[in-house]
């Protein structure tokens, strides 16, 4: 999985996107009752470097099978962030303290939102977006993974 991850991420190779979001969504099988879901969002320059989110791209099986309204720009990163990876908790906080929004003119007023990340270290990430998202109206927030890291 580590591996799998990080040419996705680093590599950028992206056949790699779609059997990982297809293993979140077998997984996810008896768990997918959400409204929408929603992928942890890249600020634009990281956008750019990579090419694309692997958080939308895993998350586009799962929305496909269980038909549920996928919402890549639901949540916005603000600014630019260091990448998380090497810092210790305190710092991954205070790195992701008000880094995202939820985007303007996007109604999630009253739903039932699965956030989707492809790494889940501290949880600084998760619970930022998850504290926005339920602070502009979305009634319940689930997090869902592919991997925890140690």
């Amino acid at each position: 999985m580590n591996r799998a991850i990080r040419r996705l991420k680093y590599d950028r190779d992206v056949s790699f996107a779609s059997p990982l979001g297809q293993l979140m969504a077998d997984l996810l099988r008896h768990h997918c009752d959400h409204d929408l879901i929603v992928p942890v969002p890249l600020h634009i320059d990281r956008l750019r470097w990579r090419g694309f989110n692997q958080a939308v791209v895993i998350a586009r099986p799962l929305a496909r099978q269980y038909g549920r309204r996928l919402e890549p720009m639901a949540l916005e990163r603000l600014r630019p962030t260091p990448p998380q990876v090497g810092l210790d908790e305190a710092t991954r906080r205070r790195n992701i303290a008000g880094a995202f929004a939820v985007r303007r003119g996007c109604d999630i007023a009253d739903t039932k939102v699965l956030l989707i990340d492809d790494v889940y270290t501290t949880g600084a990430t998760a619970e930022e977006c998850s504290r926005v998202l339920l602070r502009g109206g979305a009634r319940q927030v689930d997090v869902a993974v592919l991997a925890r890291a140690c």
